[in-house]
């Protein structure tokens, strides 16, 4: 459940398969010298992914949000043969970072590295995807939401990240800005019919959704 403590969280650790060797110099090296490192997905939700990607065996994967690449890497492990992700960061500061990694990799052919606002990007995508990661900016997850759902194929996944927002959420005291659009966001998903929904308390929660 969210805010497992910290035995239970390691025992689910220690009975989840490995980081790979690439994936965990990833890590390391994005708390040893890149800021914010708790936005990484880390292990645990990073199996979570590699293990959605590889139920669809997508075609085409959508992820907003790079960060240092983590994630990216592990939601391209489940792509088809053919397939390829797109994946869009809006800080180019990290693009050495993140390229030094996808480079390493041997998925590194089936990744599209894309810099700047996603709410540009998007529209500029001419593809259908079968799987979205939306890990962005939280104050525009409705807007991203908007771009991608004609964009994702029936039966789809759209998958969205800190839908928990580190408790806040249940909390009507917290008003800031994060904690409200994300509050709304929830609300707004839960009640479209559009999609199917389910709410996963993992980490800082995980939204899956799935387009009718």
């Amino acid at each position: 459940m969210y805010n497992m403590n910290d035995a239970i969280y390691q025992y689910v650790l220690e009975h989840t398969e490995a980081e790979s060797a690439l994936l965990k110099e990833l890590s390391h090296e994005t708390y040893q010298k890149i800021y914010h490192p708790r936005m990484l997905s880390g292990h645990l939700q990073g199996k979570i992914l590699t293990m959605f990607s590889y139920m669809i065996s997508p075609q085409r994967i959508l992820e907003i949000g790079t960060y240092t690449g983590y994630s990216t890497l592990c939601l391209a492990e489940g792509l088809a043969p053919n397939g390829i992700l797109h994946t869009i960061e809006i800080n180019d500061e990290l693009e050495d970072f993140i390229n030094k990694y996808i480079n390493r990799s041997p998925l590194s052919s089936k990744i599209i590295l894309h810099f700047g606002d996603a709410l540009n990007i998007i529209p500029a995508l001419n593809e259908t995807f079968d799987l979205v990661f939306m890990d962005g900016d939280k104050r525009q997850y409705r807007e991203y939401f908007e771009l991608v759902i004609d964009r994702t194929r029936q039966n789809g996944f759209i998958v969205i990240d800190n839908v928990l927002w580190n408790g806040k959420v249940i909390n009507p005291e917290e008003k800031d800005e994060y904690t409200e659009s994300v509050r709304k966001f929830n609300d707004f998903v839960h009640n479209d019919k559009r999609v199917e929904n389910v709410m996963l308390p993992v980490r800082d929660g995980i939204t899956l959704l799935r387009k009718k």
